[in-house]
């Protein structure tokens, strides 16, 4: 029904820079939420940061001031700039989206499959 793909990882050096996308395409009747979690190796999946229809964003602490989340609502991407990253940035990164699916009125939770990002020192 919906599919969320997520690109632009890869690897970058310490200080340096990436910006991930994420497009949703299927049968999708509204975009509510966008967000990117990340999973380093051997620990949880943890968020990143949040967008919502009206524009509100929060990030996590350990990101606030280094990364930047945005959207282009008539293309559904979603887009995730990462400046000034260190090796604890290295993680696979997660697409996730709370999505009206034509014909439905429930908002349902997507996700990607997924991007990996290494930095290294």
């Amino acid at each position: 029904q919906v599919q969320l793909a997520e690109s632009g990882g890869g690897l970058a050096q310490s200080g340096g820079s990436l910006r991930l996308s994420c497009v949703a395409s299927g049968r999708i009747q509204g975009i509510i939420d966008m967000a990117w979690y990340r999973q380093a190796p051997g620990k949880e999946r943890e968020l990143v940061a949040t967008m919502n229809l009206s524009g509100t964003k929060n990030y996590a602490d350990s990101v606030k001031g280094r990364f930047a989340i945005s959207r282009d609502n008539p293309k559904k991407t979603a887009y995730l700039q990462m400046n000034n990253l260190t090796p604890e940035d290295t993680a696979t990164y997660y697409c996730n989206g709370r999505i009206i699916v034509s014909g439905d009125v429930r908002v349902r939770e997507f996700w990607g499959q997924g991007t990996a990002v290494t930095v290294s020192s």
